[in-house]
């Protein structure tokens, strides 16, 4: 099953017999003062520099958040998207909780993008499948039901279900649904990350969906978070993720050195140029610091 997303020329198919896709996740305040401060202040040149930085990383898609307290989110997330689109030829992932700043992010995202995102609660379901239906938009589902997320991932196979059948009801086809299945800290429960890789294997079988996970979350208030989340993200690679809202600075070379493991990379090519081309950015990049 492939999931396509689009920018005005160019292409992204997500699906298991295809190389991960890296979805940058650096256009989001949260945790970015730099960028809260930038969107206060209308500097779209930070944005831009944000953009063409993880695309150059190998970020196939970006995700646009612009959540901050002190600005009118709905008028900025045009603005950003704007800017982004101008700036880089990818898709993008429109990233709010609000319908409102979700159908004004989608009326200047080019081609096909990605919505982050629904829920399996009814209120977010009744509100973002008609934008994603009405846009033709792709949609991403975590699997949160009206009790929270679910302590199972039998529980969590249920409420992936439950936003599959009532995107269908609406004329969104499968392929057009990326399910989310969630990972909690394994600092609070060391139990988290197999939770979520069963969910990921039970998904798999039953629907064949697209799967996404935002992996930092598995090392929250642990040290050397890195690590942790590569070596998480490679476990759900093999277990059926393909796709991930993630940082391409910090865990591409894990991720294209996974896809090479499970023979998703012919003659290492993707993960040599990988290799060559990130080596020319840190000497650049280090050049650029001193």
């Amino acid at each position: 099953m492939h999931t396509i997303l689009k920018s005005n020329s160019k292409e992204i198919i997500i699906g298991i017999d295809k190389p991960f896709v890296i979805i940058g996740e650096k256009i989001n305040p949260t945790g970015i003062k730099k960028l809260g401060q930038a969107l206060i202040d209308n500097n779209m040149e930070f944005v831009i520099q944000l953009a063409k930085r993880q695309v150059a990383w190998g970020a196939e898609v970006l995700d646009v958040n612009v959540g901050h307290p002190q600005i009118d989110e709905v008028a900025m997330i045009a603005i950003v998207v704007e800017a982004v689109r101008g700036a880089v030829d990818v898709p993008l992932c429109i990233d709010s909780n609000d319908p409102k700043i979700l159908e004004a992010g989608l009326k200047f995202a080019p081609g096909k993008p990605l919505i982050n995102s629904v829920n399996g609660e009814e209120k977010q379901l009744s509100s973002v499948l008609p934008l994603a239906k009405e846009r033709g938009a792709a949609v991403l589902g975590l699997t949160i039901g009206e009790d929270g997320i679910p302590a199972t991932a039998e529980e969590r196979l249920v409420v992936a279900g439950h936003i599959i059948e009532r995107a269908a009801k609406m004329g969104i086809p499968v392929e057009d649904i990326i399910i989310d299945p969630l990972v909690m800290t394994v600092g609070h429960n060391s139990l988290a990350a197999t939770v979520t890789l069963k969910a990921i294997e039970l998904i798999r079988k039953e629907y064949g969906v697209n799967m996404s996970l935002g992996a930092s979350n598995v090392s929250f208030g642990l040290p050397d978070r890195q690590f942790v989340n590569s070596a998480f993200l490679s476990l759900a690679i093999q277990a059926g993720v393909t796709c991930s809202i993630t940082d391409p600075i910090k865990l591409g070379s894990s991720i294209r050195a996974t896809d090479l493991l499970l023979g998703k990379d012919a003659n290492s090519i993707r993960y040599l140029k990988y290799f060559r081309a990130t080596e020319k950015l840190r000497d650049q990049e280090a050049a650029a610091k001193t």
